[in-house]
């Protein structure tokens, strides 16, 4: 395995493609690896920061009709774009999707979805073995088990998949705070989903923005 480190190794937003897979009331509906609230709480998070970042974004379905349509928590981030709706269980396998990320020309392609045993690590192992340079989200995906969820983590590792959490990859896209361009947005998009975090920076915000006694506004 070649090992990822190094500067080039972190991931950057112009080089970046996410593909949502399968975010869908079926799957939500046996997730069981994490509280399902947080993994809609989390996927949004992590649409919104694509989107302060722009980077592109796919979303895909698995036979809506029957599972259902994606959240729309995240559908409404992104108002009016198609959902790519499949047949095929490994989303690798539908040129419709591969189609679509080879047309953004960008190489670092980061994943999240349910479930992770199956249809998150069918298309990362698949894309990885293809010379992708592959990324799973691991809170915003989720197994129908604790187990089936680390098991697959494992078995994406050992085939050359790198592992983030949402907040780890807003904040490798970012960062550089001086970067003003998405700093305000990003903390936007932080403020309704990290919980403890977001309520003590908008404490922050209250307090540089409360005069001192004695002092006028």
């Amino acid at each position: 395995m070649t090992f990822r480190n190094g500067l080039d190794s972190l991931l950057r937003p112009e080089d970046s493609v996410l593909v949502l897979i399968d975010h869908q009331p079926y799957q939500l509906a046996n997730l069981n690896s994490h509280d399902p609230h947080m993994v809609v709480n989390n996927t949004t998070a992590l649409a919104k920061c694509a989107k302060v970042f722009g980077v592109p974004t796919i979303l895909t379905s698995v036979v809506a009709a029957r599972g259902g349509v994606i959240f729309p928590h995240v559908t409404e981030v992104f108002p009016g774009q198609q959902v790519i709706d499949r047949t095929t269980i490994n989303t690798w396998e539908d040129p419709k999707v591969v189609d679509a990320v080879k047309a953004t020309g960008r190489k670092q392609l980061i994943m999240a979805g349910l479930w992770t045993e199956i249809c998150v690590a069918m298309p990362a192992l698949q894309a990885a073995g293809e010379g992708w340079d592959v990324t799973v989200i691991t809170d915003a995906s989720g197994g129908t088990s604790v187990e089936a969820h680390e098991v697959a983590i494992q078995r994406m590792i050992a085939g050359g998949v790198n592992m983030m959490t949402w907040l780890a990859l807003a904040s490798e896209w970012q960062r550089d705070w001086a970067r003003d361009a998405t700093a305000t947005a990003l903390n936007d998009a932080l403020r309704d989903h990290l919980s403890g975090s977001a309520i003590a920076y908008l404490w922050e915000q209250q307090l540089l923005n409360t005069p001192a006694p004695g002092i006028a506004a």
